[in-house]
């Protein structure tokens, strides 16, 4: 384990507190129990949330950084605590689908369930009072918040990710139906993946049940969140949070 130390906080999300460290290029982040949705709207705190989310991603930027996507962890340093390179985010979020479901079946009049033929990648400009509005390449690019060649590599790594997360819940019974990704520019200019990758900003359902094993739990009313975390977390690690067999 390193010695980097936590400072002061940077910044406060709906879901992650982000600290300085001694090292100017490198972060601390806190994952929380507060579970939002319809962009801070709806508000709870649930239970062993961050710690579900902070441990699955870590897994999840593990398998994608080993498959080629460079991730801003560095390092784990308790279950709810990463250290991540410092990067100046993109305000280009990166939307993976593989099913219809959520806005996309609500703008496009489409049948939610509906299998897309191949995976469709959609922009949305990263703004929480604008509800984070769909965009197009050229409002990226007109409006100064990504360079082309980076828009490309977005693109590309959106579909690479797709590709080792669908064949990774796959194994365990979940359909990946879509996703979200956040990139940023470190401080030598390379591209990472930062944020998170965990059931906050994915949807899952069990392929057998239609079950969601997601945060539309929380949006939908459809059960108790804390309870679907936790069995997804045994379901992805074969024990429970307290290090138990998987019941």
């Amino acid at each position: 384990m390193s010695t980097t130390t936590r400072g002061a906080l940077l910044y406060e999300g709906k879901a992650k507190q982000v600290y300085a460290t001694q090292d100017p290029d490198l972060v601390w982040i806190h994952f929380k129990d507060d579970a939002t949705a319809f962009n801070g709207v709806k508000r709870a705190s649930v239970q062993d949330k961050g710690e579900v989310n902070a441990r699955i991603s870590a897994h999840l930027l593990g398998a994608v950084g080993a498959a080629g996507v460079p991730t801003h962890l560095v390092e784990v340093r308790s279950p709810r605590d990463h250290i991540c390179t410092r990067v100046e985010v993109i305000p280009v979020e990166v939307v993976v689908r593989n099913v219809v479901a959520g806005s996309l079946a609500r703008r496009f009049g489409r049948e939610e369930g509906e299998v897309l033929p191949r995976p469709m990648v959609e922009f949305f400009y990263k703004s929480d009072s604008l509800n984070d509005p769909p965009m197009s390449d050229e409002h990226a690019l007109l409006f100064g918040w990504a360079e082309a060649w980076e828009l490309a590599y977005l693109r590309h790594a959106g579909l690479r990710v797709n590709d080792v997360l669908k064949a990774f819940w796959a194994e365990l019974g979940v359909t990946l139906v879509d996703f979200k990704l956040e990139f940023g520019r470190a401080p030598n200019g390379q591209l990472l993946l930062a944020d998170e990758i965990s059931p906050d900003g994915s949807r899952l359902w069990d392929r057998a049940t239609g079950q969601h094993l997601d945060k539309d739990v929380f949006r939908r009313d459809l059960g108790d969140l804390g309870d679907t975390y936790r069995a997804l977390f045994a379901r992805v690690f074969g024990h429970g949070l307290d290090g138990g067999a998987a019941g």
